[in-house]
């Protein structure tokens, strides 16, 4: 049996999750191989709706230009119900929102993240397939069988399962992966038709029996390409697979069916029945049987093994969160083993975090998204607005996560928040405004100083170990908690401010918040600290900022003896 060297991490699958996960690992210097089974990226359009939450994190990472040149926007749906036009649904944000809804083939998206993570000097190993592990209080022994079909052992830190929803990874966990199956059985196809439906929009187009039940469907969601479309619709008697297929020997049916698709005369008969408008159907590209369940892991990993994506929950693809979903567990965990791969920089407890802020995100959007599918997205009793930020994942929050601040009362983003982005940011040396986002990019814990004199004694934080901690853009040897300014747009307010910060802190990159846009939605009325996550979320609020509550909130995140962590500390579970 072949032996290789040691790797931090391992990822179990190359989709859009796995992906991710390498990328953000070695986007912070941390060694990963990162196994496929497939000999190829598969030229299906499965996973395609993009979700402006999913944009933040590809712009963290920088690939949010990549993906917008490659995507088109989905601008909203029409709605028809036997043959009636029903009010049209527009995907809208707020405008401080830098993206909106995106549609993508699910293939163009692994393209992107793979080119992406070939920068780093990481490649995807094809046909390669973990077969099973073992693991220790000290790392993780995995047994892959190579496209020769040859045997290799490796020995990793941490192990990623990120290998969907027949995971070899949650099996070997022995985790449960409870919920059921829908009965009906659908069929896809990447098809082009010759209607006139304005572009960036979808269409759903229902018919109800006598008791209003749903009995055909037919979604078309918008590609790349004139008069593209992925299709799904019910399956004809004739299309439907055998009971075993697709997998469900373990117990999961779930995904692209094995067996003979849909050809485009089955297609064309279903536009017949419920398209709108006549159309004809053409440039067909790929088809298939596809079936959905839905299930949830009880936990989402143990000791150094982890699952993220499909390989933690399944669910129906109403308003495209699945994939969405697997990129932000992927992004969660990522800046988490990154520290606990450096010996002795995370806290004990912080992978621990993990499931405890993402596990509850999967099981409302499992459950949300269930019941779309079986009530339709239109009777969601959330008000519009609310329905929509939720669907663009904008309200994901971690609020009571063991590694964030209590959230207390207050307006603005809290604790376990997202942060939002906001314009009108001015730099001494920039000749226009810049936004938050552009200031986040590419960092890892930030803390931001908002109003005069909030800079005044944190930076150092005399006798709680923050003067180990800190480090600026322009000293970045040393420390983990890296300081931008932002002030108040009044001048004097800003000298006086400066001048402090100076005295304190040394060199600080300043921003001044020249059209208030970021005292609007933090709600910052009075100086004020924040602390920006990796992943772009609030860890904490302190107003007034004061050094021993920074401290002790970064306690929860850094070991004790890690170098430039604070000193004073706090316990954890």
């Amino acid at each position: 049996m072949a032996h290789t060297y040691a790797t931090d991490v391992l990822v179990a699958g190359a989709g859009p999750v796995g992906l991710t996960a390498a990328v953000e690992l070695r986007r912070r210097g941390v060694s990963v191989r990162i196994v496929d089974r497939l000999p190829a990226r598969l030229p299906f359009a499965k996973a395609v709706g993009i979700q402006p939450r999913t944009l933040e994190v590809w712009d963290r990472m920088g690939l949010a230009r990549a993906a917008m040149e490659a995507a088109v926007p989905m601008r909203g749906q029409y709605l028809y119900v036997n043959g009636a036009e029903q009010p049209r649904i527009d995907l809208s944000v707020p405008p401080e929102v830098p993206y909106g809804f995106a549609a993508l083939p699910q293939y163009e998206t692994e393209r992107i993240l793979d080119d992406h993570l070939g920068r780093f000097g990481t490649t995807v190993e094809r046909g390669t397939e973990l077969v099973s592990f073992g693991q220790d209080a000290h790392g993780v022994t995995c047994r892959l069988r190579t496209p020769s079909g040859a045997e290799e052992e490796v020995r990793t830190r941490f192990l990623l399962g990120c290998d969907g929803a027949h995971s070899i990874v949650r099996k070997g966990l022995g985790l449960g992966f409870e919920g059921g199956a829908f009965a009906e059985e659908y069929m896809l196809a990447d098809v082009r038709v010759d209607w006139d439906l304005p572009p960036g929009y979808a269409l759903r187009a229902l018919h109800t029996d006598a008791a209003g039940a749903v009995d055909d469907v037919l979604v078309c969601i918008p590609l790349p390409g004139r008069g593209r479309y992925r299709m799904s619709m019910m399956v004809p008697p004739e299309l439907s697979t055998a009971a075993g297929a697709g997998g469900a020997s373990d117990g999961v049916t779930h995904g692209l069916q094995s067996g003979r698709g849909p050809e485009l005369a089955d297609i064309q008969t279903v536009l017949d029945r419920l398209s709108p408008k006549p159309t004809t159907a053409f440039g067909i590209r790929w088809t298939s049987v596809f079936r959905i369940s839905h299930r949830i892991v009880d936990r989402y990993g143990h000791g150094r093994v982890f699952v993220a994506g499909d390989a933690a929950h399944i669910h129906p693809p109403t308003g495209a969160q699945g994939m969405n979903t697997g990129i932000q567990d992927a992004w969660n965990l990522a800046w988490k083993i990154a520290l606990a791969v450096e010996d002795g920089a995370a806290h004990p407890s912080l992978l621990a975090s993990y499931d405890a802020e993402r596990r509850p995100v999967g099981e409302e959007v499992v459950g949300r998204t269930v019941r779309h599918a079986v009530e339709g997205m239109e009777n969601d009793p959330d008000d519009p607005a609310t329905l929509m930020l939720r669907e663009a994942q904008l309200l994901v929050g971690y609020r009571g996560s063991p590694i964030v601040d209590p959230a207390g009362e207050g307006r603005g983003p809290r604790p376990g928040d997202r942060a939002p982005d906001c314009g009108g940011l001015e730099a001494a040396v920039s000749t226009y405004p810049m936004r938050l986002y552009d200031v986040l990019r590419e960092r890892e814990h930030v803390l931001l100083l908002y109003g005069a004199g909030a800079g005044a004694g944190i930076a150092t934080g005399a006798g709680t170990g923050l003067d180990r901690l800190v480090r600026t853009a322009r000293d970045s040897s040393g420390g983990r908690l890296e300081v931008c300014v932002l002030l108040a747009p009044d001048a004097d307010a800003q000298a006086d401010a400066g001048a402090g910060i100076e005295a304190d802190a040394g060199l600080l990159p300043v921003y001044i918040d020249s059209r208030g846009e970021f005292a609007r939605l933090y709600a910052a009325e009075a100086p004020t600290a924040f602390v920006i996550r990796p992943d772009g979320y609030l860890g904490a609020r302190l107003s007034p900022p004061d050094p021993r509550a920074l401290a002790a909130h970064l306690a929860a995140v850094f070991a004790p003896d890690a170098p430039g962590a604070p000193d004073d500390r706090r316990g954890g579970s």
